[in-house]
């Protein structure tokens, strides 16, 4: 998996949309998360596992405080691509509203299937993670050790 491109919007530390071009960042082939406690860091790797599994691992019940604390929505998409015998591109959205007690509750989510024919492949949850879990071949467990590192705070593809 190559990762093309991140926006976050009212994740934690994340208030306004910020956008990540990793195919800018790879350019040279190698990039690092650099920055002080609390500047986000470990926020760009959430965003990546809340677009694709719809889950933040250091979240209590998977989502509980994730909603930055002066914002009454968030909204993550991850795009990456996949080769092979074709090169494959895919964005998995998913978007949050504040509920009146507090929670957090999915307002949308869709994973699109880029290129010349563009198609929605799911824009329910569940069959979003499933077709996650069936494209990466990856679960979320899965996906959080081999790939996201949390402990360092680093990310390897």
């Amino acid at each position: 998996m190559k990762p093309i491109e991140l926006t976050i919007s009212g994740l934690n530390s994340f208030r306004e949309e910020q956008r990540i071009d990793f195919e800018a960042l790879c350019a040279d082939g190698l990039f690092g998360i650099f920055g002080p406690t609390g500047s986000g860091k470990s926020t760009i790797l959430d965003g990546m596992t809340l677009a694709l599994y719809g889950t933040v691992e250091r979240a209590a019940n998977n989502t509980s405080g994730i909603l930055n604390q002066l914002e009454q929505k968030l909204s993550v998409g991850f795009t990456f691509e996949l080769s092979g015998e074709r090169t494959v591109r895919y964005r998995a959205e998913r978007s949050y509203k504040r509920m009146k007690d507090g929670g957090l509750r999915q307002a949308s989510c869709r994973l699109i299937k880029l290129g010349k024919d563009k198609a929605v492949i799911a824009d329910k949850e569940r069959d979003l993670t499933q077709s996650i879990r069936k494209i990466l071949g990856l679960t979320h467990d899965d996906f959080t050790r081999a790939v996201v590192c949390h402990r360092a705070n680093s990310l390897n593809f």
